[in-house]
């Protein structure tokens, strides 16, 4: 079911839903969290309320959809209620906020938040730099981004690691899960040989490859080296350098990689790019700080390569549009 309820209030919305149950006759599901979706990309509206819905089949939870509009336009706010069907395991409200209010989407939310139940942000698209200082994230115990939907996703990443509080996470570090489980199951298998050095082979502007490098930098405490590979792809490669002969998880095509290490039966293993629906869901199960993507983020800085240039590149392009 849906309503729309143009020109409204936070008032009016709570009465609406309260009214939808009562004539629809729906028992409320449990809820166990606030998701607050944040975007000023209308397009992505949809995209990001059917991954929460996908989400929701884990997680039920009350999804607010903060759509900022035009701060040129007179000041309103337009809503929309989707429960049922529409809604997947959870309750949506979409809120569009134009004019002085776009800036003022906390004001909107607070109303419509479940008690006593956490709240996770989630900028699906463009972050703010400080996730953790923007009025939204100051409600959220968890706050979700995503370097790689970025216009400059390298310099999103540097921003991340700048700007980081416990709490904050990324979509980038969520598609890293199946190389980091593969990598580590490798290393528990003989001959049991500690790592002397490591390679990440990634595209250009995926700072999923970063993240990886700069996972295998703080956990193995050996030199790591980024190699770049042509923009608009994903990870291509990691290889471990043991005595006995190296580890190797290589993904060429992008859905299917091969694992060959020495003494072991070369293996191949589903690895296929991760949709949103799959990472949104693995965040919303921790809501503690994660202290391994935290390192994993510091440690980005010591890797060799790629990351020292694409810095460098980043604030000299700063320095330019500035200029």
């Amino acid at each position: 079911m849906i309503v729309d309820l143009p020109s409204t209030t936070t008032a009016a919305v709570n009465h609406a839903l309260i009214d939808m149950r009562e004539r629809g006759g729906a028992v409320a599901v449990g809820r166990v969290l606030n998701l607050v979706i944040v975007t000023d990309d209308s397009a992505q509206v949809e995209q990001s309320i059917e991954a929460a819905n996908e989400a929701s089949k884990e997680h039920p939870c009350r999804v607010l959809v903060v759509a900022r509009g035009p701060k040129r336009a007179g000041t309103r706010l337009d809503a929309q209620i989707r429960v049922g069907g529409d809604a997947g395991a959870s309750e949506v409200f979409v809120l569009r906020l134009y004019g002085a209010l776009a800036d003022h989407g906390d004001s909107v939310v607070i109303p419509l938040l479940l008690p006593d139940s956490p709240v996770v942000a989630w900028w699906p698209g463009a972050a703010p730099a400080n996730p953790a200082h923007d009025h939204i994230g100051q409600l959220a115990q968890r706050r979700i981004t995503d370097a790689a939907a970025a216009s400059h996703p390298i310099k999103a990443l540097e921003h991340r690691r700048t700007s980081y509080a416990d709490g904050d996470t990324d979509l980038a570090w969520s598609r890293l899960t199946p190389w980091r489980a593969l990598l580590a199951a490798a290393l528990d298998l003989p001959p049991y040989e500690a790592v002397e050095a490591a390679t990440v082979t990634g595209a250009a502007d995926n700072p999923s490859a970063d993240l990886l490098a700069g996972w295998l930098r703080s956990r193995l405490h050996v030199p790591v080296r980024l190699r770049p590979s042509p923009p608009g792809g994903g990870i291509l490669s990691a290889i471990l350098e043991r005595p006995s002969g190296p580890v190797e998880l290589v993904r060429p095509a992008g859905k299917v990689g091969t694992l060959r290490q020495p003494g072991q039966p070369e293996s191949r293993v589903p690895l296929r790019r991760r949709p949103v629906r799959e990472c949104l869901a693995e965040e919303l199960r921790r809501l503690e700080s994660d202290e391994i993507y935290h390192a994993a983020l510091q440690a980005v800085t010591e890797v060799e390569g790629r990351r020292a240039s694409a810095v460098k590149s980043a604030r000299s392009s700063e320095h330019r549009s500035g200029s």
